[in-house]
């Protein structure tokens, strides 16, 4: 059964190190949540360690600048491992071919910079459509458009036999009061048209290998058993650090802010028939961090 704790600091003793979603957890996409970056600053201050581990399609480097942008303190982080990291790096072994259709905006482009831990990439080409050999997708063209408006592309990319390589399976976020979709509701709605999407962020394996790497470069010798997961997506932070044998802290007041009943702390009742729906049962639940 779930435990509904009051502040990060009244279970943090049991744990050398968390692994911490940003969006919903750190920040709303807009600015830093300050309850958030002082209960991190805190639990730093006593000898642990924070990995950031997002589902952000970009290299970490372009999420410390927007970190930076959101006014979150370095002083809350030791470092960074996103989805698009784990699949930068898959991309660039050829998993999708060397001819690549790039579905995102002109932000993310930092995306085909071949990261500095693969030997020998695959040269990389952006194509139309039409050329490609595989799909990577780290979001839709308009954040604000049903994915649907992209089933014609999408039977083409079927037609051709083309794998789709998600760089974020985050379906929604959101920003400040607005709902966005991301790549993930993309890649869904191409597997339901009978195409193959590839993942690399939460819930799949791939980034917390990731995570643990970067965990390993800060602090070797962390075992699973110290290292508590954070997050507000049910089915990418809980699923994916249950899948993980992680213990994990579901934050209430994000995505599933209305399901839980959520104000200050979820509502008991709530919670239990929400995540029984999920059939997913997290360690602990607190409706912001604190």
């Amino acid at each position: 059964m779930t435990q509904i704790v009051e502040a990060l600091a009244d279970i943090s003793d049991q744990y050398d190190a968390v692994f911490c979603d940003l969006w919903g957890c750190l920040h709303d996409g807009i600015t830093a949540l300050p309850e958030a970056v002082s209960a991190l600053q805190t639990y730093r201050a006593k000898g642990g360690k924070v990995v950031l581990l997002t589902n952000a399609p970009r290299p970490r480097a372009d999420v410390a600048r927007q970190l930076d942008r959101f006014k979150v303190p370095v002083d809350c982080w030791d470092t960074i491992a996103t989805s698009g990291d784990s699949a930068r790096v898959a991309m660039f072994r050829g998993i999708i071919g060397d001819k690549v259709w790039f579905m995102g905006m002109d932000y993310d482009l930092t995306f085909f910079e071949p990261p500095s831990i693969v030997t020998d990439p695959a040269p990389i080409e952006r194509v139309p459509l039409e050329e490609a050999t595989g799909i990577a997708c780290l979001g839709p063209f308009d954040a604000h458009a049903d994915p649907a408006i992209n089933r014609p592309e999408f039977l083409l990319a079927k037609q051709k036999g083309l794998k789709l390589l998600c760089a974020n399976p985050d379906i929604i976020v959101d920003r400040g009061e607005t709902r966005e979709w991301c790549a993930g509701a993309l890649a869904a709605l191409y597997t339901e048209m009978g195409g193959e999407s590839l993942y690399f962020g939460k819930p799949h394996p791939p980034v917390y290998n990731l995570a643990r790497q970067r965990l390993a470069e800060v602090a070797p010798g962390i075992p699973d058993s110290r290292i508590l997961c954070i997050g507000d997506g049910i089915n990418t932070d809980v699923q994916g650090a249950l899948g993980e044998d992680l213990d994990v802290l579901f934050i209430t007041g994000g995505l599933a802010r209305e399901e839980t009943g959520t104000d200050r702390q979820p509502d008991p009742a709530k919670l239990m028939v929400f995540t029984n729906q999920a059939q997913l049962s997290p360690n602990f639940a607190m409706g912001y961090l604190r």
